[in-house]
């Protein structure tokens, strides 16, 4: 399990703080909310991977906890330096610089 931390999120309104609950509930591999921590699956399918980018950038969620998902198999398009979220996740490290660390041990 990975738990990821989404405290601070400031709502514009009673909905938009619903949604964000609702829209995480969605995501494939998603497994519960405790508090202001999203709980999720080590692995997560590339579909649910962007769907977690979109859903952090649309609520300013610190972005660079989401690096961990980073793998050999995903990482020609999730640390790709001209993707939005590149600098967010990674710090503005080129690929080959980032950190090594992946959701499941394995490069």
């Amino acid at each position: 399990m990975v738990y990821l931390d989404c405290s601070g999120i400031w709502f514009g309104s009673y909905l938009d703080e619903k949604h964000l609950f609702e829209w995480a509930a969605e995501i494939p591999g998603f497994l519960r909310w405790e508090q202001d921590t999203l709980v999720v699956r080590s692995r997560i399918s590339e579909a649910s991977l962007r769907n977690l980018l979109s859903l952090f950038s649309r609520y300013e969620i610190p972005m660079a906890q989401l690096a961990q998902f980073r793998t050999i198999k995903n990482e020609h398009w999730f640390a790709a330096p001209h993707m939005y979220w590149h600098k967010r996740v990674f710090g503005g490290q080129q690929p080959n610089q980032a950190s090594q660390r992946t959701a499941s041990g394995v490069r």
